[in-house]
C-alpha cells in the first residue's frame, strides 16, 4: 500500500475519533480544507462514504465504525510504542503500580516479573489483584489488565495474551454417578461452582455461544467463591462444575484429573490487555509494558 493511503487512514482515524474536523486537522496540524480533501479522497478510492457530515456535526457510516474499530487500535498502539522508545531515554526507576484478575496476575505478569525485575533493580511493582473493573485513574493506578473486549475506548491498549477461552470441567468422581451436560441447560441439572464479582454485584454468569447463538445461564450451586484458585481446587475435589479459563486447567484436562464438557459453547475471544490511560507515562512502565507485550506463539 503507498504510504499516503496510510497518512489518509491516519486522517479518518482521528475525525472518526474527535468527532469534528475542526478538531482533527488541529490535532494534524492540517487546515480543515485540506483533512476534508484527504477524507474525500479516501471514500472515492475505497467507493463507500465513511462519514456522515452535518453542519453541527461528524458521524462515521456504519462502514466507517467498522473501518475505525479496525484501524483505531494500531494507530495507537503505534503511537505508544513511539512513546515507550522516546522514554527509553531516561534511566528506569520507580514504582509500577497494577491492577488485574487473579488469572492474568498468575498466568502472565508474574512469570514475567520473575525475569523482569532482576534486571531493572531500581523499578517496584505493586500488584493488586482485583475482579472489579476498577477506574486506575481514580485508583491512582499507573496500569490494569482485562480481557480485550472490557478496555474502554479512551484508554491505550497493549496485547499482553493470546486469545483464549473458558472451559467447563467437573471431575471424574463428580461425573461418575451423573450424566455429562450436553447443552446449557442441562447444567441447571448440576450442582455448579459459581464465582462472585464486586463489578457485577452478584452472581457472574456463565456466557455460552455457539454457532452465533448466544446463552447466559446463570446456574445454581452449593459454592460460591470469588478466587481462581479455589474453584478449580473444588472441581478437582468433585464438588461441582465450573466454568474456569481454559487455561488454568488445560493441564488437569490432559491429565484426566478434569473432564471437559460443552467445549463447542465455549469459543474463543480477545485475551488480556494491558492498558493505561495516556501514552506519556514513566520509563519503568515503558520497559514493563515491552515486556509483556504479546508477540504470538513465537515467544
Amino acid at each position: 500500500m503507498p504510504h499516503e493511503n496510510f497518512n489518509d487512514l491516519a486522517a479518518f482515524a482521528a475525525v472518526a475519533q474527535e468527532r469534528s474536523f475542526t478538531r482533527a486537522a488541529a490535532k494534524m496540524g492540517v487546515s480543515q480544507s485540506a483533512l476534508s480533501q484527504t477524507i474525500r479522497v479516501l471514500e472515492e478510492r475505497l467507493g463507500l462514504r465513511l462519514l456522515t457530515r452535518t453542519t453541527r456535526s461528524v458521524a462515521p457510516t456504519e462502514a466507517g465504525e467498522r473501518l475505525f474499530q479496525t484501524i483505531g487500535p494500531r494507530f495507537r498502539e503505534i503511537e505508544a510504542q513511539l512513546a515507550d522508545l522516546s522514554a527509553l531515554r531516561d534511566k528506569p526507576a520507580g514504582k509500577v503500580r497494577i491492577t488485574a484478575g487473579e488469572h492474568p496476575a498468575l498466568s502472565i505478569l508474574q512469570p514475567a516479573l520473575k525475569h523482569f525485575l532482576p534486571d531493572h533493580p531500581d523499578v517496584s511493582v505493586e500488584l493488586v489483584v482485583d475482579y472489579g473493573l476498577t477506574d486506575i485513574v481514580a485508583q491512582g493506578y499507573d496500569a490494569g489488565v482485562r480481557m480485550g473486549r472490557q478496555v474502554a475506548k479512551d484508554m491505550v491498549a497493549v496485547r499482553i495474551g493470546p486469545d483464549m477461552r473458558m472451559a467447563v470441567v467437573g471431575s471424574p468422581k463428580y461425573f461418575k454417578n451423573r450424566s455429562l451436560p450436553q447443552s446449557p441447560h442441562d447444567l441447571m441439572e448440576h450442582n455448579c461452582i459459581n464465582v462472585r464479582l464486586p463489578t457485577y454485584g452478584g452472581i457472574f454468569p456463565w456466557d455460552l455461544e455457539k454457532d452465533g447463538q448466544e446463552v447466559n445461564v446463570r446456574v445454581e450451586g452449593q459454592l460460591v467463591f470469588n478466587t481462581l484458585a479455589l474453584r478449580v481446587q473444588s472441581a478437582l475435589d468433585g464438588l461441582g462444575i465450573a466454568y474456569l479459563p481454559e487455561g488454568a486447567v488445560v493441564s488437569h484436562i490432559k491429565a484426566k484429573r478434569l473432564t471437559r464438557v460443552l467445549e463447542e459453547w465455549c469459543p474463543m475471544f480477545s485475551g488480556y490487555h494491558l492498558y493505561y490511560p495516556s501514552r506519556k507515562h514513566t520509563p519503568a512502565l515503558s520497559l514493563l509494558i515491552d515486556r509483556l507485550r504479546y508477540r504470538g506463539k513465537q515467544d
